[in-house]
């Protein structure tokens, strides 16, 4: 079995000071899982990261996304809104790369586009 996923979620965010920073992001993300299924989402978000320590970062998230999914092997088609409110932490390696996990605390097994309310995440800033 083969499949594609291609995303895409960049973020504009501001320092307020060397503890706080506040952005906004589009994001979209193709699956395609091949004979299975085919899920294109887009949507934006909303963001902040507190620094409490170097190199410790945590973060709050809320997205608004609607999905298209069609499923290949039902020959059924869906399409919703789904919300997400992340809330995570992370490691700063680098002052532009960063990594950690968050958890959605809006998860619904049977709703959400995530097959997981754990979700890791790689920052790279420019």
């Amino acid at each position: 079995m083969g499949g594609t996923s291609i995303s895409f979620s960049p973020n504009l965010t501001y320092n307020l000071n060397d503890k706080f920073s506040v952005g906004a992001g589009l994001l979209f993300n193709y699956t395609g899982i091949k004979d299975l299924q085919k899920t294109t989402t887009i949507g934006a978000n909303i963001l902040g990261s507190y620094y409490p320590i170097p190199k410790l970062l945590t973060t709050i998230e809320f997205a608004e996304m609607h999905v298209n999914r069609n499923m290949l092997i039902t020959d059924t088609k869906d399409e919703f809104w789904d919300s997400a409110l992340f809330v995570g932490a992370g490691y700063q390696i680098t002052p532009k790369i960063s990594v950690g996990g968050k958890f959605n605390v809006l998860y619904d097994k049977e709703k959400s586009v995530y097959s997981s309310p754990f979700v890791p995440f790689v920052n790279i800033s420019f």
